[in-house]
């Protein structure tokens, strides 16, 4: 008898600052307290720098420089080094309990750049993984990759560049590896690809590198009462 493929809500948050999508995640990271509660949350952030996991803080003065730049600066427990997140990047938040796919973070991580990397073929764009974590295209990254597990249940995700304004990275060492670009899927064809058009192929993708079935579901109310709602 086959088991039947897991379901995973699709919940589309638009413009988002990070301090909601991290409380968001959250509230959907504890549905899976009472069962399977697997969600896909899409987004996009208004402009922040975000930090992750390492054994030194950054410097203060780095992040007030940032900060001065117009962007959020925040620290989040995912993996990786510091990144940039903004407008016209799709940024993908899975919360999903591995126990209904496979218990292997190392698997997990595998799946999401295969996700990336068929996205980035439907457009016509050869991307690939490498050494160094996300997926990239030669020698420029295309895609951030950080994400957080404890107990097999997911947070954070992915960042595909789409139309970000790349400028952003400049102030960065993106994800802490020297002598490396960045890039987007705009500027590898030339034209102009919204996050709205790149939607669609991301969840294909992971449709079929996951093996499950995908539903919409409601977007919920933003916060009214934390300074960050929905934009």
């Amino acid at each position: 008898m086959q088991t039947a493929r897991p379901l995973v809500e699709v919940v589309r948050l638009g413009l988002v600052s990070y301090q909601e999508g991290l409380r968001l995640q959250q509230v959907y990271t504890d549905r899976h307290r009472f069962g399977p509660a697997h969600t896909l949350l899409l987004c996009q952030h208004s402009p922040v720098y975000t930090t992750g996991i390492r054994h030194k803080p950054y410097p203060g003065p780095v992040l007030d420089r940032l900060r001065l730049l117009g962007a959020d600066v925040h620290h989040a427990n995912r993996g990786g080094l510091i990144t940039f997140h903004g407008p016209g990047q799709l940024v993908c938040y899975p919360v999903l309990n591995l126990g209904s796919f496979k218990k292997s973070v190392r698997w997990y991580v595998g799946q999401l750049e295969k996700t990336v990397i068929a996205l980035c073929s439907r457009f016509g764009v050869e991307a690939a993984t490498s050494p160094h974590t996300g997926v990239w295209v030669g020698d420029n990254k295309i895609c951030a990759i950080g994400i957080h597990c404890g107990r097999y249940v997911t947070s954070h995700g992915l960042a595909l560049n789409c139309s970000t304004d790349l400028s952003w990275f400049h102030h960065i060492v993106p994800c802490g590896i020297e002598g490396k670009g960045v890039t987007s899927l705009s500027r590898e064809l030339q034209r102009h690809v919204s996050v709205e058009e790149a939607v669609p192929h991301l969840l294909d993708a992971f449709r079929e590198q996951f093996g499950c079935r995908l539903a919409e579901a409601e977007t919920p109310e933003p916060d009214r009462n934390g300074g960050a709602s929905s934009a």
